[in-house]
């Protein structure tokens, strides 16, 4: 890992928009750390995209953040106060919401249809204005929520920010 984390992360958490590239960077990241991944989307998702009911959720999200190693990818704001806390190291993907939209796109295009590596089997890709729209406003709706809860890290957890991908390649790189 960096020289300048006194410690090895055991405990990785990367936050962002849909379509920032999070499920992308946990996988790059997975390969240089070894650390295992937990999608959040794999884990709330039940086929034909029925969500995990709320007590169930709550359950799940504090067993997968009280395991010792993790690279963990998804926002789910609702449990960011138990997966926080936890974390070593905080990823967060700020990215332009353009770059979000077009990716959901290009990621909607390609996947239509059929099942995303990141996603559970049964949520086949689709097509949804409820989703895009969440998108869309996501930077305007969520950032600041989500920038005072990145406040609150301790000192001994980091905070990495990332506003592109050259920035995201740069930290990767700087691994090997």
């Amino acid at each position: 890992m960096r020289k300048d984390i006194d410690y090895p992360p055991q405990r990785i958490l990367i936050i962002g928009c849909c379509g920032a590239g999070k499920s992308t960077f946990a996988r790059k990241l997975a390969e240089r750390t070894d650390l295992p991944i937990i999608h959040l989307d794999q884990e709330y998702w039940k086929p034909d995209w029925v969500e995990t009911p709320k007590e169930e959720w709550a359950v799940k999200i504090k067993a997968l953040a009280a395991r010792d190693r993790w690279i963990m990818d998804g926002n789910y704001s609702g449990s960011m106060s138990v997966r926080i806390p936890r974390a070593d190291v905080v990823f967060y993907l700020d990215y332009p919401t353009a770059k979000c939209l077009w990716r959901v796109v290009k990621r909607v295009s390609r996947y239509h249809g059929r099942n995303r590596p990141d996603m559970p089997p049964g949520c086949n890709e689709r097509f949804d204005w409820g989703f895009f729209h969440y998108v869309a406003t996501f930077n305007l709706t969520r950032k600041k929520l989500i920038l005072q809860q990145l406040d609150r890290l301790g000192p001994a957890q980091k905070l990495h920010v990332f506003k592109n991908d050259t920035d995201a390649e740069r930290y990767l790189n700087s691994l090997n």
